[in-house]
């Protein structure tokens, strides 16, 4: 006879939350705690009013924005088309066809966006921010607050007219967008709120500088955007936009042959040089214009909590944040036309800085634009609470010169890269045309003495030192580099020597940290000398791989067996 039925063990932890999902969902970064109910419906009222989950929607006025942008790129793109159609029927036909095709696109990318609106919510706990996306592929994301290590937000023109911002919510994590909450758009009050209450940590000790004012814009610096490397590429992106918008309206070849025209009765030479004039003064006003949409407004400030934060921008507003405790140094830029008139860029070395893949002038890590070394030197500075920047030759540590060995490898390498074009020219010059050889010729006269140049300044800026709690290391001709990255904030070191550095007795050092780039290089110096630096550096971080192996005693010779 069988006793009662033994009780079912109980589960272990409590029992989960049901959840109807009809669409796959996006892993989440963390564990979201307690499903939402109705995660596949539009949410609720009660999802909203409860005091524990208090979700918000995006601004309603994002279809405003959709649908006037829509308009804009669908006017400019067909404009050009309606003028294209117009050679195969009326000219008020084709403006009809495109009109409504317009229409239809307008509509149609609207109606996506309120479905976006729709479906989209979000939500600041106390220990999470939430994001929950998606019609047919549900997305929920999670963020712990204390991950969250920035809050930026920009604005583009139609943006700020109607008081809106996007807002970018990142750990600063390299994984894509599973690291980064995008709330596209919301009022700029909210902004606000979100910023101040996810970057919202306990004051740090005071420094040498007090909250406020950093640096600010002087207009005077506009006078570096067009000798940097920016207006030649724009000059170029100028020329091909002219010929681009040429075939748009079918009139390349005659844009083409009126510049021929121009210049039929003006010698070869000359037409080459009015052409490259004309490139250059494009890129010149192109830089002029990027430089001043990109750094009008620009402000540095020190916000209490220990908070820097960049506001920059014209048309298109920035706003980045940048905590001190996630700061690791600094990082001074000069670019060869930049340095050559005496100016420099100062940029963070920090964890946690996000960027922007929609917009590649978002340059998140830039502190101050490119200004008088002076002043660069005393921003950096004031960023670092020092009475002096480590990156300062004057006031800091003097850096460590290396050994000629490493001059002879840039000579090597430089000449190489100037004969190789040259090489090319003369052997097509024997095997086709004497005319390239004299092409050969002139390359080889410009290019080989730039190259001695460019490699006799690239080893006089190798160096490296110790100032009070930095490591400054610097390098590079074409953009010189000089980071100050924190003695603490190093978490490795890489030792890497070549055949031919083996053979010169050089080495490659490399500090590897969690800011910034990952990894700073000293280039080429002394074997003995980088491995001391690295000791100074960082006491015991390498002491492991300097210790000599001591040698074992020799064995005893075995006596000979006796017979």
């Amino acid at each position: 006879m069988s006793g009662p039925p033994e009780p079912a063990p109980e589960a272990v932890g409590p029992a989960p939350v049901p959840a109807p999902v009809t669409a796959p969902e996006a892993e989440a970064v963390g564990p979201v705690p307690v499903p939402v109910p109705g995660a596949d419906t539009p949410a609720s009222a009660a999802d909203f009013t409860a005091p524990e989950a208090e979700w918000r929607r995006l601004d309603r006025r994002t279809l405003l924005v959709t649908a006037l942008v829509l308009a804009g790129v669908v006017l400019g793109a067909g404009l050009p088309t309606a003028v294209g159609m117009a050679g195969r029927m009326p000219l008020w036909e084709s403006v009809a066809w495109v009109v409504a095709g317009a229409a239809l696109l307008v509509v149609a990318g609207t109606g996506g966006e309120y479905v976006r609106w729709r479906r989209t919510r979000y939500r600041i706990g106390p220990e999470r921010a939430e994001l929950h996306t998606g019609l047919f592929l549900v997305k929920r994301r999670s963020l712990a607050r204390e991950r969250i290590r920035s809050v930026d937000l920009t604005a583009h023109p139609l943006l700020r007219i109607l008081g809106l911002v996007k807002v970018r919510i990142g750990t600063g994590e390299h994984s894509g967008g599973e690291s980064t909450l995008e709330l596209d758009p919301v009022t700029r009050a909210e902004g606000e709120r979100l910023r101040t209450e996810l970057l919202d940590r306990p004051p740090g000790e005071p420094g040498t500088h007090p909250e406020g004012m950093l640096a600010a814009l002087d207009p005077g610096w506009i006078r570096y955007a067009p000798i940097s490397f920016v207006a030649p590429v724009l000059g170029g992106a100028a020329a091909g936009g002219l010929l681009q918008i040429s075939e748009w309206f079918g009139a390349q070849t005659q844009v083409i042959d009126w510049v021929r025209d121009l210049f039929e009765t003006t010698p070869l030479v000359w037409t080459i040089l009015a052409l490259v004039a004309a490139a250059a003064l494009a890129g010149i006003v192109g830089a002029l214009g990027l430089w001043v949409e990109m750094w009008w407004n620009y402000r540095l400030e020190r916000e209490p909590g220990g908070t820097l934060r960049v506001r920059r921008g014209l048309l298109t507003s920035r706003s980045v944040s940048i905590e001190e405790r996630r700061l690791r140094g600094v990082e001074l830029v000069e670019p060869l036309g930049v340095r050559l008139a005496g100016a420099a860029r100062v940029d963070a070395v920090a964890t946690g800085l996000t960027q922007d893949e929609e917009d590649e002038h978002a340059d998140n890590k830039a502190l101050l634009p490119a200004a008088p070394r002076a002043v660069a030197h005393a921003v950096a500075a004031r960023v670092l609470r020092e009475a002096v920047s480590p990156t300062d030759p004057a006031g800091g540590a003097p850096l460590t010169h290396h050994p000629r060995a490493a001059r002879g490898r840039r000579l090597r390498w430089s000449l190489a890269a100037a004969l190789l074009p040259v090489a090319l020219l003369a052997g097509l010059g024997l095997l086709l045309t004497d005319v390239l050889l004299r092409v050969a010729a002139v390359c080889a006269v410009l290019l080989l003495p730039a190259a001695v140049l460019l490699a006799l300044d690239a080893y006089r800026n190798l160096g490296h030192g110790l100032s009070g709690g930095y490591l400054v290391a610097r390098s590079g001709t074409v953009r010189r580099s000089t980071v100050a990255l924190q003695r603490s904030g190093v978490i490795g070191w890489t030792v890497r020597q070549s055949l031919f550095q083996r053979r010169a007795g050089l080495v490659t050092l490399t500090a590897t940290t969690a800011a910034g780039e990952g990894a700073y290089h000293v280039y080429d110096a002394a074997e003995s000398e980088a491995l001391a630096f690295a000791e100074r550096a960082v006491p015991g971080l390498l002491t492991p791989f300097l210790e000599p192996v001591e040698p074992t005693e020799p064995k005893a010779p075995m006596a000979p067996p006796k017979h």
